[in-house]
């Protein structure tokens, strides 16, 4: 019952809208009706600014941080390799990762997953998401496109979890990676017709 709950409380940590929140309260603004129309931290910082937008960044990173820390705080009693499966810190932190991208607060309709993914690969292995971090910079200082960084370092990700052996890793690397492509698909096309905004907040 307790991993259960546990679950489900990641699923709500990782639904909070925080772009749409920190628009309403502090710019009387749904961000939803501007620019992409996303909830996350890359629309919030074309629409609110750079300030809000390290916010969002910083809170949409932490939804995934925390949760990992979950099996620690919360006494799970039952054993075996189905408890050992639910309470590993990867795959609680999946449950926020998906409810950033389909939170019931917003009708299953919310970002893409980008800072949330990296608060689950910080809070669970940070050399990685370390070396993940400089090469999504280092992609989007050559090509100013969001959407293609954060593509290239899912892709990373996946390879990392092989070297490093970590099976776990590497389920959730690849459904992360499915789910962010899919997110990111109608960006994958305008890249291709050369019809993508590039970031002006470098």
């Amino acid at each position: 019952m307790m991993i259960v709950i546990m679950l489900i409380l990641s699923y709500l940590i990782g639904a909070i809208p925080s772009g749409l929140v920190i628009g309403k309260l502090f710019f009387k603004k749904d961000i939803r009706q501007y620019g992409s129309g996303n909830t996350g931290a890359t629309n919030s910082f074309r629409v609110l600014g750079k300030p809000a937008g390290f916010v969002v960044t910083f809170l949409d990173i932490f939804k995934g941080f925390i949760v990992v820390f979950l099996p620690l705080w919360l006494p799970v009693h039952s054993s075996g390799p189905i408890s050992e499966f639910f309470t590993n810190g990867l795959i609680v932190g999946v449950f926020s990762i998906i409810g950033h991208v389909y939170p019931i607060y917003l009708g299953f309709r919310g970002g893409k997953a980008v800072a949330t993914s990296a608060g689950v690969v910080l809070g669970t292995h940070p050399i990685l998401l370390l070396t993940l971090a400089i090469i999504f910079f280092f992609i989007l200082y050559l090509t100013k496109y969001v959407s293609l960084s954060s593509i290239i370092a899912a892709i990373c990700c996946i390879i990392g979890a092989i070297f490093i052996g970590n099976y776990i890793l590497l389920g959730m690397s690849i459904v992360v990676g499915i789910i962010l492509i899919i997110r990111h698909r109608t960006n994958i096309v305008r890249i291709i017709k050369g019809e993508e905004p590039k970031i002006k907040w470098m």
